[in-house]
């Protein structure tokens, strides 16, 4: 019993020693314990506003990454393998005709042939005020988007149409032998030609159906994408 009033009497003494010390605080400075109070209040309240406003920042930079990341041309989804024996294989990006689903567009088979812009395939030689110019008016080019030649009642100028194993074709020119569905595929060299494709049946799909007309400045907007830059290497032009 005596033990219980002397912990009463330290505890009475705790409070009374506190209370006289926060009347001598405000007997002083003449801030109240109530304005204490209320100024922990805000600055508690304003620390929270301020990481509450941190994270909708945060989240709000994430979301846009996120965006930015799905725009982005689709890699192949395996991720890297570990085998028995310990050798890592690392997964490799998707080519073109794997990245896109082409089903989503119209097709057609044609018989494709590849050309140049010498004298074989337009009977002009360097040094020609058309040489290496098409239909359209636009240069010749093998790029991620290539010029090629086709009939335009079946695809008209600025038709943009993906031939797999060549890659975009946009239609800028015509030809004498190519009628119906037929196109022809621009190549810089003879030796290009004969080694990267020949004459081949393929189906084709149209990305796109021309207006009719087609712009160098429309051609180079379409090969400068960013989307598109990740396939720049897998293309036979840049081997």
């Amino acid at each position: 019993m005596e033990i219980v009033k002397t912990i009463f009497r330290r505890v009475t003494m705790t409070i009374l020693f506190s209370l006289a010390l926060l009347t001598t605080f405000e007997s002083i400075s003449g801030v109240s314990a109530n304005q204490i109070t209320n100024w922990w209040l805000v600055d508690t309240y304003s620390f929270q506003n301020k990481a509450v406003e941190e994270k909708k920042s945060i989240d709000a930079g994430l979301k846009k990454f996120t965006m930015r990341f799905r725009s982005l041309p689709m890699f192949s989804d395996s991720s890297s393998k570990l085998l028995s024996s310990q050798e890592v294989v690392e997964a490799k990006p998707l080519t073109l005709e794997e990245a896109i689903d082409w089903s989503q567009y119209p097709s057609k088979k044609v018989v494709a042939t590849g050309y140049t812009a010498g004298f074989e395939s337009t009977g002009k030689r360097p040094g020609h005020p058309q040489y290496g110019i098409t239909r359209s008016g636009v240069t010749v080019k093998r790029d991620l988007y290539s010029t090629i030649a086709a009939d335009t009642r079946v695809f008209p100028i600025g038709s943009i149409l993906f031939i797999p194993g060549y890659g975009y074709g946009v239609v800028a020119d015509t030809g004498s032998a190519i009628k119906g569905n037929k196109i022809d595929l621009y190549y810089e060299t003879v030796q290009d030609v004969f080694q990267q494709w020949g004459k081949k049946e393929v189906e084709v799909y149209i990305v796109e159906k021309g207006t009719g007309r087609l712009t160098n400045d429309e051609l180079q907007s379409l090969n400068e994408a960013e989307a598109v830059q990740v396939f720049r290497r897998q293309l036979s032009f840049a081997n």
